[in-house]
Parts: structure tokens; C-alpha cells; sequence
């Protein structure tokens, strides 16, 4: 059950992250985020409300407090590394923050087989490779490299504290509608500081109502993910949850692929085979 529920957080996180990416094309990354997650902070505020999940309130929501003030800075530095650098190289190095949460699986003693160990190896070298690295061309700013693993340190931060979120289904939708709140919060400072500086929220034909149901379901599905991750990293060893969620590049590269008829390089490919690989060593191990 740990495999299933923490490959479905990678096909939804994949599938959120594509449908960002090409909201991006036509309206502010910020804007996207905000409106997106606002969303889905409605659709939690009525579900924590039908299932009386306030009773849930403790001291475990500090840890969705904290990972709804991370979560908005790691997206900012990696649209921000995105803009500056090349795809190629921001990519795959945003993948290296499925290191935090093996990292506290490991330090709170987990100990996976001899065949996970290999799976989670070849499951994070699929992982970088589907992002399709760049191998050469000009030198990377250090300003990129440095954004980007912020970036990634945030995104592993985040995956850390929601499994430490709630102990129980009702907690954890309590505890995903406050991570969200405060994403709100975070992100529209964020837009209001942009804002103030002359940038532009909004594309030049005002707000992109044809786009509401799109940003819907970026932002239900980001909420669905870290549900399922949480429910993953409960089920089993953190350090097989996080490597198996990790996989969302694959699957944004693969929806690429199939919607919009964008060609795999050979390197992401072989990448995509690892991570399958590594995915059938992680959960038969």
C-alpha cells in the first residue's frame, strides 16, 4: 500500500505540475499558484467543516504551519531558477530534495533491504535523467544552481513535515487545509510585493476566467498528493514513499509526450526505464 499510494502522489503531483507549466505560459507563475491554491483551500475548508475535522486541532498542525511557509518560497525559487537557467540543468538538480525526508527516514532508523537500497539508487538516477540534464553549453550562473537547491532542499522540507502533519484522516485534511492557508498567505504577499515593484498579475486580457477549471485542478491535485504522500509515508518506510513520490518528473515529461506531442531525448528515455526499474526493486524488495 505504501508503493501505491505514494505512486499515486507522483502521477498527481506530475499531472499538477504539467497543467502549471502551461498555465505559466499565459499568466504569471505567482498568479497561477495563489489562485490555484486558494482554490483548493475552499474545497478543504468545506470538507474539514463536513467531517468536523477541527476536533483534530493539536500541537501536530505546527508541522503543516511550517511546511505551508516553505512550500511557497520552494516554488518561488524554482520559477525564479526556471527563468534564469536552463531547463536542462534546473530540473534534474530540483529532483536532489527527495534527500531530506530518506535523510530523517534513515536518522529515525529505518533500515530497507539490500534490494530497496538498490531501488532507491536507481530510482533517483532515473529521476535526474528523465529531467533530461544538460551535459554541456555555456556555464550555469551561480545564482541558478544556488535558487534551484533551495528550491530543492524546500520541496524535501515540505515532504518531511506533511508525513509529521496528522496522525489520522480527518487530522490530515485539517492539517492540508491550514499548509494551504498559509500557502495563501505566503504566495499573496508575494504577488502584492510583485505587484507593488510593476510587475503584472494579471496577462493583458485580464483574469483568464476560461482557465478557472485548469487551475482547479492544479491545485486540487497538488492537495490530493500530499494527501496521498502522507497516507504513503505512514503506511511504510519514509525513505520508499519519498524515492517512489519522487518520480513526478517522469510524469510530467511523459504527459509532454502525450499531450502535446513533445519528443523524450534519448537521456530522459533511459531515464524514465530506470525510474520503472527502480520503482519495481523499491516495492518487490
Amino acid at each position: 500500500m505504501t508503493a501505491f499510494f505514494a505512486l499515486a502522489t507522483s502521477l498527481l503531483w506530475g499531472l499538477a505540475d504539467f497543467g502549471g507549466g502551461l498555465l505559466t505560459r499565459r499568466t504569471p507563475a505567482l498568479t497561477v499558484v495563489v489562485v490555484s491554491q486558494a482554490i483548493a483551500t475552499v474545497v478543504l475548508g468545506v470538507i474539514v467543516v463536513a467531517t468536523g475535522g477541527w476536533s483534530e486541532a493539536g500541537p501536530r498542525l505546527w508541522f503543516a504551519v511550517a511546511a505551508g511557509l516553505v512550500g511557497p518560497v520552494a516554488l518561488i525559487c524554482f520559477y525564479k531558477a526556471l527563468a534564469l537557467g536552463p531547463m536542462g540543468v534546473v530540473s534534474p538538480l530540483g529532483t536532489l530534495g527527495v534527500a531530506v525526508p530518506v535523510g530523517v527516514g534513515l536518522f529515525l532508523g529505518e533500515r530497507p533491504g539490500l534490494v530497496q537500497f538498490a531501488g532507491i539508487g536507481v530510482a533517483v538516477l532515473g529521476v535526474v535523467l528523465a529531467g533530461g540534464p544538460q551535459l554541456r553549453g555555456a556555464p550555469v550562473q551561480r545564482q541558478t544552481i544556488l535558487l534551484t537547491l533551495v528550491a530543492a532542499f524546500g520541496f524535501g522540507t515540505v515532504f518531511a513535515l506533511i508525513a509529521e502533519a496528522s496522525t489520522t484522516v480527518t487530522g490530515l485534511f485539517l492539517a492540508l487545509f491550514v499548509q494551504r492557508v498559509v500557502n495563501v498567505a505566503v504566495g499573496g504577499g508575494a504577488l502584492y510585493v510583485s505587484v507593488r515593484k510593476g510587475v503584472p498579475a494579471l496577462p493583458a486580457g485580464g483574469f483568464p476566467w476560461a482557465s478557472l477549471p485548469a487551475l482547479a485542478f492544479v491545485g486540487l491535485a497538488d492537495v490530493a498528493a500530499n494527501g496521498t504522500y502522507a497516507i504513503a509515508a505512514r503506511l511504510g518506510p519514509v525513505t520508499v514513499a519519498a524515492v517512489l513520490a519522487s518520480l513526478y518528473p517522469v510524469v510530467t515529461a511523459l504527459a509532454a509526450r502525450g499531450f502535446l506531442s513533445e519528443r523524450l531525448r534519448t537521456v530522459q528515455a533511459a531515464g524514465a526505464g530506470l525510474a520503472l526499474v527502480g520503482t519495481l526493486l523499491l516495492a518487490t524488495g
